[in-house]
């Protein structure tokens, strides 16, 4: 499992080494490809209400704990003013969710590390 992006002194870094992880977490032929409380958000029914708010506490967490992480970037400089943190959130894990999905129908540990390179250009305040 993938560290969160709180675990690096310097936010960026962080939010990159969590998509890189996540590349190869989820492409790992070692287990199931993806995340289970990604994937699991499909597979529902009223028998098993309980495990799908279980789940969505989780991702809705997870979006927390980024949004968290970002407005304390925001407020060290590290980001700009004006930066939206909670899209940012929002976005971040939409990535991973992505990334997830994708794991499941079978990209690789390089195309996911792709998409994490990719997904980290929309950094605010990055010189072009």
């Amino acid at each position: 499992m993938p560290r969160t992006p709180r675990d690096a002194s310097d936010p960026r870094s962080g939010f990159a080494r969590m998509l890189h992880e996540a590349a190869v977490s989820y492409s790992d032929p070692r287990h199931p490809a993806g995340c289970l409380v990604i994937t699991a958000a499909t597979n529902y029914s009223t028998q098993t209400a309980d495990i799908e708010q279980n789940l969505r506490e989780r991702r809705v967490t997870n979006v927390r704990v980024f949004e968290d992480r970002l407005n304390e970037a925001k407020d060290a400089g590290s980001l700009p003013a004006d930066a939206d943190t909670r899209a940012l959130a929002v976005y971040f894990a939409a990535v991973v969710q992505g990334m997830s999905q994708q794991a499941r129908d079978g990209a690789s540990t390089e195309e996911l590390r792709r998409v994490a390179w990719y997904a980290m250009t929309v950094w605010p305040g990055q010189a072009s």
